[in-house]
């Protein structure tokens, strides 16, 4: 019996070492799946899902499927952090995320520490690029590349209209602010007001009297939809017709339904729209079998999983410090963006950035 029993083990551990690899590469996705900002993590986690099936529909990265574990931060930096070292006990290899720039930033010091990639879709303040780490990398521009646009449009297109800054407080939203600032000063513009705001909150009648009563006829606002939203609204329930300027923080159908009709006019920067893009047309068509916009930062998380996937397989490693060496290398990624090449920072060496004006719903490129 002794021998029988010592043969059927002996015979188990042949069968185990025989049956093939089931390792998986663990993936996070980051951001704000819950709270005022979700439609920015739905946007996150709509493009990762797709690019994962995508990528295990074809034997996955070096035979190795990939598993997504989904982070909601909230978009608060406490919480950001909390699900970064959540991600390094979980034994994640590479992080698509976080969406915003005050999330991402703290969290990158986490994912530093622990060797782990972060490939950002949407955080756009400089700062996350801009501490010599090699961890860390964008898909999108930055705020002084997108703020230049903006400030350069109105001196060159709103001179003679009286400007109005407002900002959310944030890294992300004050930041742009201060850039579109930057430049609009720097060619000769100066606004008549100045101000911050709370995120969160519902009502902004003081502040949009002050802009009444300063005659401002275009609102620069730094931050996201919501707020922008709201603001817009609540201008018109005051009788101001107020254009309102913004970034790519309003990038989601969701600020028309806050804002109502009102919003027709609306201008906006932010990159080349990727779903008219012709390395983008096949993913588009599985998103809009699944019924699935893929407005915004959808196809930019996509995008941040291929340089992932392209990078692992160019270097035949999942090696993180491999995999960033190569990616700092110069090397051109083929995505739905088009061709990405990354500098020595981790930031993308094309400008990101066009104008879009917003009308019947949804926003186009002018």
């Amino acid at each position: 019996m002794k021998k029988l029993l010592i043969a059927g083990i002996a015979l188990g551990a042949m069968a185990a070492l025989a049956a093939p690899a089931s390792a998986q590469i663990k993936v996070g996705v980051g951001g704000p799946m819950t709270g005022a900002n979700a439609t920015f993590g739905a946007q996150l986690k709509n493009g990762a899902e797709q690019w994962a099936a995508d990528v295990n529909a074809k034997g996955g990265i070096l035979g190795e499927k990939v598993e997504l574990i989904i982070g909601d931060d909230a978009a608060k930096p406490e919480q950001g952090v909390s699900v970064a070292n959540k991600f390094i006990s979980d034994g994640v290899k590479v992080v698509l995320g976080h969406f915003n720039s005050g999330v991402s930033i703290p969290a990158s010091e986490q994912y530093a520490e622990a060797g782990i990639l972060q490939l950002t879709p949407a955080s756009t303040n400089p700062t996350f690029t801009e501490r010599g780490m090699t961890t860390v990398f964008r898909v999108c521009g930055r705020d002084d590349q997108q703020g230049a646009v903006a400030g350069d449009y109105i001196a060159k297109n709103l001179k003679g209209k009286k400007i109005g800054i407002v900002h959310d407080k944030t890294p992300y939203g004050k930041g742009l602010a201060d850039e579109t600032q930057k430049a609009m000063n720097a060619a000769g513009v100066t606004e008549v007001v100045y101000e911050g705001i709370n995120p969160g909150e519902k009502d902004y009648s003081a502040l949009v009297s002050k802009l009444k009563a300063a005659n401002v006829d275009v609102l620069y606002y730094g931050g996201l939809h919501t707020e922008a939203g709201l603001l817009v609204r609540q201008m018109r329930d005051q009788g101001m017709e107020t254009v309102l300027f913004s970034g790519d923080g309003i990038t989601d159908k969701e600020f028309w339904t806050i804002a109502g009709p009102g919003a027709a006019g609306t201008l906006m920067t932010f990159g080349p729209d990727p779903r008219n893009s012709p390395a983008a047309t096949a993913v588009v068509e599985e998103f809009k079998k699944k019924g699935i916009d893929p407005e915004g930062y959808v196809l930019y998380t996509y995008a941040a999983g291929q340089v992932f996937q392209q990078a692992a397989e160019a270097t035949k490693s999942l090696d993180n410090v491999k995999l960033a060496e190569y990616i700092h290398s110069g090397a051109t990624f083929k995505t739905v963006l088009g061709d990405l090449i990354f500098d020595k920072k981790g930031d993308r060496t094309t400008l990101d950035y066009v104008l879009y004006v917003w009308k019947d719903g949804g926003y186009s490129q002018m």
